[in-house]
């Protein structure tokens, strides 16, 4: 007889929010073989994963055994002093723990520990059946699920997500007997709402996948968005044109769905003067459709809806899709036209009547703060300070525009078009989009290097102000997106290679602003921006203790700190490094108990011990070795010729004693230490790899 089953839970719902439903169907799944592995019960989940449509969250295990192992419990009792009085009869404690444990006293065994001996019960009792656990698990799991707002329904005292209308529970043929949300478990489900109307019968969980797929319901998510994917490509090929698959829209879509079906469309063409990125957008994020892009990857009259249904007429379907779309774009159209009516200089002159913030001004005030710090980055990277200027001048205007005020996603990309309509030169039109890269975790730096100077303006601005009006973020709470900020400029001047000084541009920043909070410093807000960097790194797989050691000695040129960030990798692969981290390490500690001042030059006269003279000498020899690798900045060179200095390091360590009573003899020999030290410390504190 097996002593395995497969297991199938299956709770059907009104349809479940669309962007919580991965979720919720993850907090599922994990909650049921929570609750299993708590009750000790053993399952295989060999290819399982959680199972889920708008409709249902369910969970299919292969293989569930069907009870608890054996129960052992071990209780102690009372120590034999305590239990027993001095006739060996039984006290209270003892008696009233037999009670408890209700047994006779004289069946209790002993056991001993580090107090001496003590009684103790121990019993052996059956594992309970699966089935009769299954409903406390199921309830357990449910109660854990993130639902901040349950629903309720009917006059009920309990919530959901959403209303429950059935519920499976089989483990192998059987049903199991449960009862949830007022609904008796059965093995009865439900198709499709609008193509199978009949309930769907599972004799086995291994029915499940199959049988709702006859009902026209996918409810694996990953087949139903390869489903999606492959149906959206064909369609868009069959267009002669390349399907525009957001990840996020295809999640949405594939909570959306139970049968996706693509339905192909179209616009008119004269919608296409209007900034595409307008038009991609209300297809998205407003009706969850996949625009078509032509061969060069401009956006054509086609785009595609997925439909949760194989109507038949189909015509319909594209109907309504395109009918719902035609007043969005209708209205992206006439903003568009009334704003190139408007002008730029137009909108420009609006922003002194925009509050920025309390107390760092309007809109405008911002502008000219910017374009102050742009001309004077421009000016140090070789871009032209009266174009860098120009562009930022014009950088804002579009927060004044129709089209921005509708489509907020298009700040900076509105400003592009208006900045071409007007025959701005196109480097300052792009530079006016770009100022706004990278607009998200994993968004590419802006590429061109105006650009790229407008983006280190901006965020020079925001974080100097943020921290000059007391805005610094605590917590969670970041109203001005310092942290993106702060990242986006550190990624920007170390992708785009401007070895320009972070300090330098921050206390420029600091000084146009007009709040000014005292407690705040320009070393307040570079430190800042290194705390971002310690995770961009860090995603890179960049180890703790190397940004460590670079930080401590690195503080303003980016690329400069990357440069030395890679060479720290590689010295620490080499076979010295280890040996060599734990003596500047040591040395760096001796140097701190030395009271006064260490003696700047070393006397090879003083030295007394081979070891130290032999040490002095490839001292000198690697300082001279690597003055001009350092100039040049070459630091893995550098770091690979002081980490030839091991041997001397170790044999002077072995032979050589530091602090001896000859005074001149001790400080000459702390002199060859800070000397060494101050070397291997030129790239980075080496002394943080060493544990």
């Amino acid at each position: 007889m097996s002593t395995t089953s497969p297991l199938l839970i299956e709770l059907g719902t009104e349809e479940l929010p669309v962007k919580a439903l991965p979720a919720l169907a993850q907090a599922f799944f994990d909650g049921i073989l929570d609750g299993l592995a708590k009750r000790g019960v053993a399952f295989d989940r060999d290819g399982a994963k959680p199972l889920y449509t708008p409709r249902r969250l369910a969970v299919r295990l292969p293989a569930v055994a069907l009870e608890q192992p054996e129960q052992k419990s071990e209780v102690l009792g009372p120590y034999l002093n305590i239990a027993l009085d001095a006739d060996g009869h039984p006290t209270k404690a003892l008696q009233g723990f037999a009670a408890k444990a209700g047994i006779d006293w004289t069946t209790l065994e002993k056991t001993t520990d580090n107090k001496g001996e003590r009684f103790v019960h121990r019993s052996v009792k059956p594992g309970a059946s699966t089935a009769a656990l299954l409903p406390d698990i199921l309830r357990d799991a449910i109660s854990a699920m993130p639902i901040p707002k349950p629903m309720r329904w009917g006059d009920h005292d309990y919530g959901f997500a959403r209303p429950v209308h059935w519920l499976v529970m089989l483990l192998g043929k059987d049903v199991v007997d449960a009862e949830l949300f007022g609904t008796r478990a059965d093995r009865m489900s439900r198709g499709h709402r609008f193509m199978h109307d009949k309930p769907v019968w599972f004799s086995t969980p291994d029915d499940y996948v199959e049988s709702l797929r006859g009902a026209k319901v996918l409810v694996d998510p990953d087949e139903r968005r390869e489903r999606i994917v492959l149906e959206v490509t064909d369609t868009a090929r069959a267009a002669g044109g390349v399907a525009r698959i957001d990840d996020g829209i295809l999640e949405e879509v594939n909570g959306l769905t139970e049968w996706p079906k693509a339905v192909a469309c179209s616009f008119e063409r004269e919608f296409l003067a209007v900034p595409q990125e307008a038009l991609i957008a209300t297809m998205e994020a407003n009706q969850k459709f996949f625009p078509v892009l032509d061969a060069e990857g401009k956006l054509s009259e086609h785009f595609i809806g997925i439909a949760n249904i194989e109507s038949k007429d189909e015509s319909e379907v594209r109907k309504g899709y395109e009918r719902v779309i035609r007043p969005r774009f209708a209205d992206a159209k006439f903003f568009f036209v009334e704003d190139m009516k408007q002008g730029l200089a137009s909108m420009n002159d609006g922003l002194a009547t925009v509050k920025y913030q309390d107390k760092l001004g309007s809109i405008a005030d911002k502008v000219a703060r910017v374009a102050a710090l742009a001309e004077a980055v421009a000016a140090q990277v070789g871009v032209d300070p009266a174009t860098a200027r120009r562009a930022a001048e014009l950088s804002k205007a579009d927060l004044q525009s129709r089209l921005v005020g509708e489509f907020p996603e298009l700040q900076g990309i509105a400003g592009r078009y208006y900045a071409a309509v007007e025959n701005e030169p196109l480097d300052i039109a792009h530079a006016i989009d770009e100022a706004y890269m990278p607009r998200f975790a994993g968004d590419a730096i802006a590429p061109s290097k105006l650009g790229q100077v407008l983006a280190i303006a901006e965020r020079l601005d925001t974080l100097a102000g943020g921290f000059a009006a007391g805005l610094k973020p605590t917590g969670n709470k970041d109203p001005f997106a310092l942290r993106r900020n702060a990242l986006g400029l550190a990624r920007t001047l170390l992708e785009g290679g401007h070895d320009l000084l972070l300090h330098g541009l921050i206390e420029r920043a600091l000084e146009l602003q007009p709040a000014k909070h005292a407690e705040i410093g320009s070393y307040d807000i570079t430190q800042f921006v290194y705390d971002r960097l310690r995770g961009y790194y860090a995603d890179r797989g960049v180890a703790s203790m190397q940004f460590d050691a670079v930080e401590n000695v690195a503080h303003d040129s980016l690329p400069d700190f990357d440069r030395r960030l890679n060479a720290i990798a590689e010295f620490a692969k080499l076979p010295e490094a280890a040996a060599l981290a734990a003596a500047n390490k040591r040395i760096r500690n001796i140097l701190k108990k030395v009271e006064g001042d260490v003696p700047s030059n070393v006397d090879a006269a003083l030295f007394a011990e081979n070891a130290e003279r032999e040490l002095g000498e490839a001292v000198d020899g690697a300082i001279a070795d690597t003055d001009p690798l350092l100039e040049s900045r070459d630091y893995v060179t550098a770091l690979g010729r002081l980490a030839r200095l091991r041997p001397q390091v170790d044999a002077f360590f072995d032979g050589v004693m530091v602090n001896v009573d000859d005074a001149a003899v001790r400080n000459n020999r702390l002199a060859l230490l800070k000397r060494l030290s101050d070397r291997l410390g030129s790239v980075a504190a080496i002394e943080h790899l060493s544990i």
